[in-house]
């Protein structure tokens, strides 16, 4: 499975499927007058985005799923957002994601595939679910995020001490920058695969760049750089800023990879799935392709 769009391109804008857009104007719904509550999951590339939330200069995840929403006719010109919309999370800019989730009040027909129709190729609905009453801001229960840590010289054990230390509920007021409702109740495990440490993490819900200044500090700990008491220091009262503060790592290797709702039962898309797995095949050949260009000039330095 290579291309993006259904005709083997890989295009920014692939071409409305004629079924949709030929969906007469009395059907194009504005969500504010009916419809049915829809939850969808959304994969992207975060890479192209200055993050999810949608800003009026730049180009995010939810600037370019609205524009997508009114090219379908679903979102009126004049209006600001779709009627009952919310999302998951917000992910910073950079951040990439799998189960990001939205919901809104939508036609009947408007599915995976037909959103797919009209996005970019760097954003995928693949599945969806109707509900009666859903908000996915505060319907959701948990939230995962996976971090892919290059580290091939960190000692495992001391990572996953470093995690060990920071389960359960804690301040972690020195591992964000907001000032407040920065106790969270966190979990989380790591593991290895080759030169990388796998960091997922999961909590109700996450301060701002909570999981990749934890990437640090388990990078620190874990490679030498700071002893084990500078978790202990992070938990504390103490202020930890400028030179002795926990920077975030980079935005990259982070993935919003799990949003928990019981209530709701995920219809995949098969076409839409298959759509968005196409999506980041190309992104991993891509990848795979610069890194062997990489390591030719790297070995013809001398």
């Amino acid at each position: 499975m290579n291309p993006l769009a259904s005709d083997g391109s890989t295009r920014r804008h692939p071409t409305v499927d004629p079924s949709i857009s030929r969906v007469p104007t009395e059907r194009r719904i504005s969500g504010t007058k009916e419809g049915v509550m829809r939850a969808f999951r959304l994969a992207y590339d975060g890479r192209p985005f200055y993050g999810f939330q949608r800003q009026p200069t730049v180009p995010t995840v939810e600037g370019t799923l609205f524009d997508a929403l009114r090219e379908l006719g679903v979102l009126d010109p004049d209006e600001r957002k779709p009627s009952g919309y919310a999302a998951a999370g917000r992910t910073d800019r950079g951040v990439s994601a799998v189960a990001q989730t939205i919901g809104l009040a939508a036609p009947e027909w408007l599915t995976p595939r037909a959103l797919n129709g009209v996005l970019p190729g760097s954003i995928r609905a693949w599945a969806h679910a109707d509900t009666g009453s859903f908000h996915a801001t505060h319907d959701a229960v948990a939230r995962e995020y996976t971090y892919q840590l290059h580290a091939p010289a960190a000692d495992d054990e001391r990572a996953r001490t470093v995690m060990r230390r920071l389960a359960g509920e804690h301040d972690f007021h020195n591992l964000t920058p907001d000032d407040h409702n920065t106790v969270r109740t966190l979990a989380g495990e790591i593991e290895r695969d080759s030169e990388f440490l796998i960091v997922t993490l999961r909590a109700g819900g996450f301060s701002r760049q909570l999981v990749r200044r934890i990437v640090t500090l388990v990078r620190n700990v874990a490679t030498g750089d700071a002893s084990l008491s500078m978790v202990d220091r992070a938990l504390s009262d103490e202020e930890l800023s400028g030179p002795g503060g926990i920077a975030a790592a980079p935005a990259a290797p982070l993935v919003l990879t799990g949003v928990d709702y019981p209530e709701l039962d995920f219809r995949v898309d098969n076409e839409a799935a298959a759509s968005a797995r196409e999506l980041f095949e190309n992104v991993r050949t891509e990848a795979a392709t610069r890194a062997r260009v990489a390591g030719e000039i790297e070995q013809r330095i001398e």
